[in-house]
């Protein structure tokens, strides 16, 4: 088995202000929107300053989208794995070189290089919420998420003006050493307030993953991007995008083969992460078409017969009630969220945003009725920004927090760079030619936001389908159950017997064993146990089995299913709730199966863990080696559910009272499909067994032994044909079965009766097997999912 750290972080509670880690924290969200906008007021006058060409100019808003793309994934993945403080720390350094770069080189290549730098301060948002997560009070924890997804519009809106008024008063090099002093003072004091996350995940970086990350990244942003000037249909544009998909399509399987994976593709798939993710594309193009659209909108010349003729920083101040607004909405969303749930949030603020540009759309003619429309699209972009990454932090790990809105954010940006190729190419088609000048007309505007609007209304339809979190029984046994196995840090007995807890009564198999003396010899070891237990007549109990009477508030036997009073003392022995909630615990371990008298690690198993009443706490998927990490909230019983593709899932009850230990878990029942064979009255040895599908593909084959029984691994469910040859060669039979995601039983008796011929019919035709006992053991599906 692999070495695996045992050492265990415990987070101690902050003692210094809360609200001045969330103001440090949104303080540094507000920056990383300055870097975003902080160049725009200056593009139409950098051609002449630096002597080059508009499209070269457009480099330095480009070179930043595309390196925020890239550090974003991967700032976000390191601080989950050393430290989120410390990788603040890094993205904020790399903030400041690039500010002096291009501060203090004064050409254009000078310029692009430390716009490059600057873009790694897009991952300061995920971190720094993931930060938020692991600090601070559980109350608090959805405000302040709330406010630091609202500073991406705060310092939007306000980057517009404030450049402009420096680079009058100025000039443009005191804007890049301005975010230079900022910078410097933001690592002082994130130093000295932030303390440092002790939720980490162990291993080793993709290296490799996170290359072709990088290059699928930059090829499809760059695309996207470029498209429009350099031609959607042009052969760089076409070539990008072929390398996005090669790149892609390599990378998809190679993520899901590494044991430590740069992005986990699996959880990423899961339905609250993957439509989450989903929704925020569409959100992200839907915001940023009212920051793209809305100052040019004002700064139309009065000769187009809409526009109004507001010079650039009259049109960036009247951006700044949009900043305003947001900061207003961000309690309200943190208050829609905590009564309603982070899926209300999103649609609400979805909704928002269709209403608000479906209302832009005629509110046209005066200066106001711009701004009050802009001001909605904030408050809508609020409020929905708000909760996406409550709805990400509940649905994966809580050591992958970073790293998951660090994708999630990565998304968002996949979303505005298409806003802004879109809004490009519309206002750039739909024109009109006055006095020689051609102008974007204002249907052209009225397109934009009717993309905008569906989009929105296409998030609401992709938010409706996640999941909704259901909240814990009310009234239910408050963290009480039995310790079934041993403590954490306590070896576990080799025949797996201190982990069973079969004797205790307190562990669940997830299902009942076949009756009958004929089935029970199938199963090895404790399953076979188990079986004849079962064939007795004995009840086992299942952990969590007992249900919850709401009316009376204490655990109710339920309907039908005996209950050992060893198991009803366990379930009502009360334990106390003082310490749980005090301090977060990381504990790691490892999930290994029982195989033909050997413990193996198994890869991609799924360790779920809640309170006794039901509440979850935490998930995590073990790697390739089988180890994985959970963060619990401290030292006490917990309802501990582990299962792995192709074995039996397990529940048990276990008390982590040793935080440093290291927990191994023990899957005992592998899920198989197997039976006996026998012919002449007699079981048969060294039968050929061969499991193929209906269409002809061959899956695997196996021998029987002296008792003439044999085993396959479980196959994925489905038809399947099992087929028998006898040591002679000269008889076989053929069954077609029906497999579901459980243990099944195939015998195949009197095999001397069907001589193998090819020039005759076959009397025993492919058909469902009516011998097909019930399953050994009815195990739940195992499936990668907690």
């Amino acid at each position: 088995m692999p070495a695996h750290s045992a050492k265990t972080a415990t987070r101690r509670p902050t003692r210094r202000p809360t609200g001045l880690i969330i103001a440090i924290l949104c303080l540094s969200g507000t920056v990383v929107a300055l870097q975003q906008t902080m160049v725009i007021p200056l593009l139409p006058d950098f051609p002449k300053i630096l002597g080059t060409s508009p499209d070269n100019v457009s480099w330095l808003v480009t070179v930043t989208l595309l390196t925020s793309a890239v550090a974003t994934p991967i700032v976000s993945r390191l601080a989950d794995m050393f430290g989120k403080r410390r990788m603040m720390i890094v993205a904020m350094v790399m903030m400041v070189i690039g500010s002096i770069i291009a501060a203090s080189g004064g050409n254009f290549l000078t310029l692009v290089v430390g716009r490059a730098f600057q873009g790694f301060a897009a991952s300061l948002i995920p971190v720094g919420i993931s930060i938020m997560r692991d600090e601070l009070p559980k109350e608090k924890v959805a405000s302040a998420v709330a406010l630091m997804s609202a500073t991406l519009g705060i310092g939007s809106a306000l980057g517009l003006p404030l450049s402009g008024v420096i680079y009058e008063s100025l000039g443009w090099q005191a804007i890049f050493w301005l975010s230079a002093v900022v910078g410097i003072a933001l690592i002082v004091v994130v130093l000295a307030v932030v303390p440092e996350s002790e939720v980490r995940t162990r291993g080793r970086f993709d290296f490799l993953g996170a290359a072709m990350l990088s290059v699928a990244l930059t090829t499809l942003l760059l695309a996207i991007s470029k498209g429009g000037s350099w031609g959607w249909t042009s052969e760089p544009v076409i070539l990008l995008f072929i390398t996005t998909a090669v790149v892609l399509a390599v990378w998809f399987p190679f993520e899901l083969r590494v044991s430590q994976p740069m992005v986990d593709l699996r959880t990423s798939a899961r339905r609250p992460v993957l439509l989450t993710n989903i929704a925020s594309i569409l959100v992200g193009f839907s915001m940023y078409a009212n920051m793209l659209s809305t100052t040019q909108q004002l700064q139309m010349p009065k000769i187009s017969g809409y526009g109004f003729g507001l010079s650039v920083i009259v049109a960036g101040l009247s951006m700044v009630p949009s900043g305003l607004a947001m900061v207003a909405l961000a309690p309200i969303s943190a208050g829609i969220t905590k009564r309603f749930g982070a899926k209300t949030t999103l649609i609400i603020g979805a909704l928002v945003l269709a209403v608000s540009y479906v209302a832009r759309v005629f509110l046209t003619s005066e200066v106001w009725m711009i701004i009050v429309g802009a001001m909605a699209v904030s408050m809508g972009t609020a409020i929905a920004y708000a909760a996406m990454p409550t709805l990400i932090m509940r649905s994966v790990p809580i050591t992958e927090t970073a790293s998951a809105n660090g994708l999630n954010s990565l998304l968002r940006a996949v979303g505005t760079s298409t806003a802004s190729a879109t809004v490009a190419a519309v206002l750039t088609s739909v024109t009109m030619n006055y006095s020689g000048v051609t102008l974007p007309t204002l249907d052209a505007f009225k397109d934009i936001f009717w993309f905008a609007a569906i989009a929105a209304l296409l998030s609401i339809g992709v938010t409706v389908f996640i999941p909704k979190l259901r909240p814990a029984v009310i009234g239910g046994p408050a963290h009480t159950a039995a310790v079934v196995g041993p403590p954490v840090g306590e070896p576990v007995p080799a025949d797996g017997s201190g982990m069973a807890g079969v004797r205790a009564g307190a562990e669940a198999t997830a299902g009942t064993t076949t009756a009958g003396a004929g089935s029970a010899d199938t199963l090895t070891g404790g399953s076979a146990a188990a079986a004849t237990t079962a064939a007795a007549g004995s009840a086992r109990t299942t952990g969590a089995l007992s249900t919850v009477d709401e009316s009376k508030g204490k655990a109710a036997k339920p309907a039908g299913v005996p209950m050992p009073d060893a198991a009803v003392a366990a379930v009502a022995a009360p334990i106390s709730t003082s310490a749980v909630g005090r301090h977060e615990v990381v504990v790691r371990g490892t999930v290994v199966g029982a195989s033909l008298g050997q413990h193996r690690p198994i890869r991609n198993a799924v360790v779920s863990v809640m309170h006794t009443d039901g509440e979850p706490v935490d998930w995590s998927r073990g790697d390739n080696d089988g180890n994985y990490s959970l963060v619990l909230p401290g030292p006490a019983r917990y309802l501990v559910v582990s299962s792995a593709d192709g074995w039996a899932p397990k529940s048990q009850v276990l008390e982590f009272s040793d935080p440093a230990g290291h927990q191994q878990i023990l899957l005992t029942e592998r899920l198989t499909l197997s039976g006996r064979i026998r012919g002449d009255g007699r079981a048969l040895e060294n039968a050929l067994v061969t499991l193929t599908k209906p269409t002809g593909e061959f899956l695997n084959c196996t021998y029987s032994n002296a008792g003439g029984r044999f085993e396959l691994p479980l196959p994925s469910a489905g038809r399947y044909i099992l087929s028998t040859l006898d040591p002679t060669g000269q008889h076989a039979q053929a069954r077609q079965i029906l497999l579901a995601s459980q243990s099944a039983v195939v015998d195949f008796d009197a095999l001397q009766a069907e001589p193998l011929q090819a020039d005759a019919p076959q009397s025993d035709p492919l058909q469902a097997d009516p011998t097909v006992a019930p399953p050994a053991h009815a195990a739940a599906s195992a499936l990668a999912e907690p």
